[in-house]
C-alpha cells in the first residue's frame, strides 16, 4: 500500500522550482511534486490537491507569497506551509509565525529541504 504525498513548490524562478523538486525527490522519491509559478497559480493548484507541504517564495509578480500563503492557510488548514525567501526581515518572520507558517532562507539547499522533510515524518 503506497501513501503518495504531494508537495506544492511555488516560485517564479524555474531554476528554484527545479532545485526544490530535485532535493525533495532525492529524499522522498515516491512523492509527487507539483509546481506553480505564481501565488494565483498556487491557489488554483492547491484546490482539491491536499498537499502535505507547500513551499512558497515571498517575492513573486502578481500575488506575492505572503498573501498567497495567508489564503492557502485558510483553504488548506492541515497543510505544512513554509515561506522560502531571501527576505529575512523580522516583519516577514513575525507574520509567518502569526500564521503558523514555517520560514526557510534562500538559497534553497539539499540540507535545508531534507531537514524540513525530516521534521514532517
Amino acid at each position: 500500500m503506497t501513501d503518495t504525498k504531494t508537495v506544492l513548490v511555488v516560485d517564479d524562478s524555474r531554476v528554484s522550482r527545479l532545485m526544490a523538486r530535485q532535493f525533495i525527490l532525492s529524499k522522498q522519491p515516491g512523492w509527487t511534486v507539483i509546481e506553480a509559478a505564481t501565488g494565483e497559480d498556487a491557489l488554483d493548484k492547491a484546490r482539491g490537491l491536499s498537499p502535505l507541504l507547500i513551499l512558497i517564495d515571498v517575492n513573486m509578480p502578481g500575488m506575492g507569497g505572503m498573501a498567497a500563503a495567508e489564503q492557502l492557510r485558510a483553504t488548506c488548514p492541515g497543510t505544512h506551509i513554509s515561506l522560502v525567501t531571501a527576505n529575512v526581515q523580522n516583519t516577514t518572520r513575525n507574520r509567518a509565525n502569526e500564521l503558523g507558517i514555517g520560514f526557510m532562507e534562500k538559497p534553497i539547499t539539499e540540507a535545508r529541504i531534507h531537514s524540513l522533510l525530516g521534521a514532517l515524518d
